[in-house]
């Protein structure tokens, strides 16, 4: 082949080459490329935005949320006796569980309330609520009474477990007593955080007290008179 013919063919071969090269960086901004890309931007500033706006909460979700957290707290300031007070392996175990939990729902309530710069109660004096610029007592379903409270601290072994289940159960219908007032209230519980809360206590503790009047029933006669 003559130089110049070869020479003419590899020319030819490079500007090939070369528009291929050039066609393969250009895909990159192709209208369909750029559409694509513009609706995956939509989306993620969409969500972005979904993300970023609150659940609606009510006046209802903030009273249940802050008399839950000194609900609770009475729950747990009675189990802490327990293994003080002589109780049973039975009762140890069930008052270990009330312990666990409702800490850990204590925390989820203070932390709720903090977050939407809401009063933060941090124990039993939660059944003080501001109505009008005024503080008041607002009596919660099931709380013992200082009575209630000075009869158990003072029984031992047998007679402890026997007034801690009947006092529990007592306890355990008035929150569900709250949940089902919360729900019944006009808006309340469209929060995530509050509804799953809400529902939460109404299982749990709707199955402790079915387990609780077993454990009572099953108890000695003459320990349950």
């Amino acid at each position: 082949m003559p130089i110049r013919v070869a020479g003419m063919i590899a020319s030819v071969l490079v500007l090939v080459l070369t528009a291929c090269r050039g066609t393969a960086g250009r895909g990159d901004h192709s209208p369909a490329t750029a559409t694509v890309t513009t609706q995956s931007d939509a989306w993620y500033a969409a969500q972005a935005r979904a993300d970023s706006v609150r659940h609606p909460y009510t006046a209802a979700d903030i009273q249940f949320m802050s008399r839950m957290i000194g609900h609770h707290s009475q729950a747990i300031v009675i189990s802490r006796w327990a293994p003080t007070h002589g109780a049973s392996a039975a009762i140890l175990t069930l008052a270990a569980r009330i312990i666990n939990g409702q800490q850990d729902e204590i925390a989820t309530m203070q932390r709720w309330l903090r977050d939407r710069l809401q009063p933060v109660p941090h124990g039993m004096d939660s059944g003080m609520m501001m109505m009008d610029g005024v503080e008041h007592t607002m009596p919660m379903p099931g709380m013992l009474s200082d009575a209630d409270l000075k009869r158990l601290d003072a029984a031992r072994g047998p007679g402890f477990d026997r007034l801690f289940l009947s006092l529990m159960i007592r306890h355990h219908r008035g929150a569900v007593a709250m949940v089902k007032d919360l729900f019944g209230s006009y808006g309340a519980a469209q929060d995530e955080t509050v509804f799953r809360l809400a529902s939460d206590v109404n299982v749990d503790q709707s199955t402790e007290i079915d387990r609780m009047e077993k454990m009572l029933a099953a108890l000695p006669l003459q320990i349950r008179r």
